[in-house]
């Protein structure tokens, strides 16, 4: 075996955000720190994720605006719609914020290791050729979308990924999936101007959220003209056109009634229907670590897994699979190893969350369902209010959209143990009251809050 190149008291598989915040707070410490990664620096987050995404539904939001306007007097001539240019502008940002990440690496002198890294034991990885030891490893590789084996639907379908390699708008889509990903992607095709078709595999989508939030977005989309195909299952993907315009034809069995269908003339097909962990050509046998049966990480509370030396977090591991979680983990872990924080470590409850959906939602805490299983029926008390916000007053009627939020309150202190809210900024609303949940807020906490007048979060210390 070849002499090892190097050794660091801290490795870092993984230059997405978990890893690189992991690695950058180690360095502070003064730790010899090395990240691996075999792509572009930032993860999915960065450069197939939450940040172009955000772009994207930037767009697509501004596309409603532009339809609202009229209703407050402004003549808007709306000319279209360039993808193009969209596409050429958030791309080059992204590579400014790939070049933002080196020169961060470089700064706190880190070394980057180019390619992909392969476990030799539990303290020796080997990456081109090349061995590095490390005191410490860190599994941050993240998870990767995949597609359903069902015929023609990997060589004609795309994920998430291939969504943002898109040149150009389809003029009519298919979206599959359930979850948020698959929530967003459409709401963006659909505001900004593609006929979207929406295949989930039950009867709702976001079916791991509150009722309310599963309910009322779909409401929205279903008013604002979105097909939604529910209790289907795409069984075969078949391409009618040619290779320069694709023209798909999609069967669709529909598990309710036991009926075929096909659907045809759509120019892509997205499958947004679940990630998995990104541990394949890691070479785990070499080490002690263990997977469980969803083929995550298995790790302890410290982020430890079974192999000593080796540690995973973020999107590998499975559990709150969000950027930021990724980030809170990699930087508590640090603190424990570097720091000398021994009880450092990421407090996973009450982990805020919020869905680019049209309108906008999010929760944290508990479901009304989850609430009851764990508390009682009679240990819990709910508070809810549904209205349309000022702005949709000045506006047509097929445009305003519903705005409602709820409180899950448990006890006799009516402590908050879930906050739902779907409407207009509610993905800027939830960040401050997810503070006072996170410290404990009672009701009665809420309702002694002074309003801010006129604003739709009023009515969350305002309730009755």
């Amino acid at each position: 075996m070849a002499p090892v190149k190097k050794q660091y008291d801290y490795l870092v598989i993984g230059a997405g955000s978990g890893g690189m915040a992991s690695a950058r707070r180690a360095a502070s410490y003064g730790a010899n720190v090395a990240v691996v990664e075999n792509s572009r620096l930032g993860g999915t987050c960065v450069n197939v994720g939450c940040v172009p995404k955000k772009l994207m539904w930037n767009a697509a939001s501004l596309s409603e605006s532009l339809a609202e306007a009229k209703g407050y007097g402004h003549t808007v001539e709306h000319k279209g719609f360039s993808w193009e240019t969209l596409k050429e502008k958030r791309d080059a940002y992204i590579v400014r914020l790939n070049n933002i990440y080196g020169n961060n690496l470089n700064r706190e002198k880190v070394d980057l290791i180019h390619g992909t890294a392969r476990f030799v034991d539990n303290n020796t990885i080997e990456v081109a050729g090349e061995l590095y030891s490390g005191k410490h490893i860190l599994i941050a590789t993240g998870s990767y979308p995949w597609i359903p084996p069902a015929p023609g639907a990997k060589e004609f379908g795309i994920t998430s990924d291939g969504f943002f390699d898109l040149k150009s708008l389809p003029k009519k889509v298919a979206v599959a999936g359930a979850g948020y990903i698959g929530v967003e992607l459409t709401g963006i095709f659909h505001y900004l101007g593609a006929d979207v078709t929406f295949f989930i595999r039950e009867k709702e989508f976001l079916r791991s959220f509150d009722a309310v939030i599963r309910q009322s977005i779909m409401a929205e989309y279903q008013k604002a003209g979105i097909k939604i195909v529910t209790c289907s299952s795409i069984t075969n993907v078949e391409n009618k056109g040619d290779n320069l315009k694709k023209s798909l034809s999609i069967t669709v069995d529909n598990k309710t009634t036991g009926t075929q269908s096909v659907l045809e003339g759509f120019e892509e097909i997205i499958f947004a229907i679940g990630r998995k962990a990104n541990v394949e050509k890691l070479n785990l046998e070499a080490t002690g670590v263990t997977l469980n049966q969803g083929g995550h990480i298995v790790v302890d509370e410290y982020q430890n897994t079974a192999a000593p030396g080796i540690l995973a977090l973020g999107d590998v591991c499975g559990v709150a699979q969000l950027t930021p979680v990724a980030i809170a983990a990699g930087r508590k872990l640090s603190d424990r190893l570097f720091g000398g924080k021994a009880d450092a470590k990421l407090d996973y409850s009450n982990i805020p969350s919020v869905i680019f959906s049209h309108p906008t939602c999010g929760s944290i805490g508990l479901s009304e369902e989850d609430a009851v299983e764990k508390y009682g029926k009679d240990n819990i008390k709910i508070y809810q209010s549904k209205f349309i916000n000022m702005y949709y007053s000045m506006v047509e009627e097929h445009q305003k959209q519903h705005t409602i939020y709820k409180l899950v309150c448990e006890g006799k202190k009516e402590k908050i143990v879930g906050l739902h809210i779907v409407g207009r900024a509610s993905d800027e609303i939830l960040q401050g009251f997810a503070v006072a949940v996170k410290m404990g807020a009672t009701k009665a906490d809420f309702d002694n809050c002074v309003a801010i007048h006129p604003t739709a979060a009023e009515e969350l210390v305002t309730m009755r």
